[in-house]
């Protein structure tokens, strides 16, 4: 199984039940009724690109192309601008703020999330991509977060395609996004500009009242009674950085094995809850019950963040770890907490 195939199907499938979670294990990923999403190495360490005025396959004649090695080692003509993308993965909204539009994506992974107004006039390419529909929107440069060497031999016969890595970390994800489509410069602003919000956000944090030291978990409920732990998921990213929210020893088990998530019975609960619990709120009613069900339970009665008034719910499709979610969690987070 190659690195990404598989939690990109799950993240797919998860989808089109409308409960998208971001978070991805190595080894021990659950089957496909769950989503998953994991770091991967950073983009300085990735080959450099170099600039070739060769022709690259299917770009448009006369464009300017480079030679680009991607994520799984192919080395790509790709446009050094390309204007014309298609980009099917769960992270459309890295896009979004560099300043970029797709022709064409699979909107099964944007439905529902904050920036999904957006999308108008951008085409749907579907999952499993629809080779057809993708080769009538003419793209010049074809972005595909799933590592299938088929897919990728047949999507390379309509135009360039590179193999993006969607779960690595933010800041590494946006370099390499930027230097793929020819906007460096506006990542790096784009991250600049986070980087001030987020220590901002913290700042204001602490001074409503959040102590040193304090510890935050993120649980939800997947579908067939499914209880799980959050560990490098959209809204964990954002709580666990160095001047935000500490993991509890349970949880920091899970990043250290550098897991998405861990699934856990009701029972150990309360070896990873934090002094601060979110809920990420499901979609699928199986799950919405079994959520329902937990917080009638005397474990969860009696978690000391339950007895005091430290539990944030947030719908799970607006915790994703795009760019554009991650923006709007920093104003989110605040929120949430002020509410209690």
């Amino acid at each position: 199984m190659t690195r990404l195939k598989q939690p990109f199907n799950i993240l797919c499938m998860l989808v089109l039940m409308s409960v998208l979670l971001l978070a991805c294990s190595s080894s021990n990923e659950p089957s496909a009724a769950d989503q998953t999403s994991t770091p991967a190495p950073a983009a300085s360490t990735d080959p450099a690109a170099t600039t070739d005025p060769a022709a690259g396959n299917n770009t448009t004649a006369g464009a300017e192309t480079r030679s680009y090695t991607d994520y799984m080692n192919h080395t790509v003509q790709i446009p050094t601008a390309p204007k014309r993308i298609v980009f099917v993965g769960e992270t459309y909204g890295d896009l979004l703020a560099l300043g970029l539009q797709a022709v064409g994506t699979a909107t099964m992974m944007t439905a529902n999330q904050i920036y999904e107004d957006q999308l108008q006039g951008v085409e749907d390419v579907g999952f499993p991509i629809n080779l057809e529909k993708t080769l009538t929107l003419q793209p010049d440069l074809i972005i595909y977060a799933d590592t299938d060497e088929a897919d990728f031999e047949a999507l390379s016969k309509i135009a360039p395609t590179v193999i993006f890595n969607t779960f690595a970390p933010l800041k590494e994800r946006m370099q390499k996004l930027g230097d793929i489509t020819g906007t460096t410069k506006e990542a790096e602003a784009w991250l600049a500009d986070y980087t001030i919000k987020e220590a901002a956000m913290w700042a204001q944090l602490k001074s409503s009242g959040m102590k040193p030291g304090e510890t935050a978990s993120v649980f939800t409920y997947y579908p067939g009674d499914r209880l799980f732990v959050m560990a490098i998921t959209g809204l964990s990213q954002v709580l666990y950085e160095e001047n935000g929210f500490k993991p509890t020893p349970g949880v920091q088990a899970v990043l250290d094995q550098n897991k998405g998530f861990a699934e856990i019975s009701l029972e150990v609960l309360s070896d990873y809850a934090g002094d601060r619990i979110f809920i990420l709120n499901p979609t699928h009613d199986e799950a919405k019950a079994s959520t329902d069900q937990l917080l009638k339970t005397e474990i969860w009665k009696n978690l000391p963040a339950v007895k005091n008034g430290q539990v944030y719910f947030q719908d799970i499709e607006k915790t994703s770890a795009d760019a554009t979610t991650r923006l709007w969690l920093l104003q989110r987070l605040p929120e949430l907490l002020a509410a209690q």
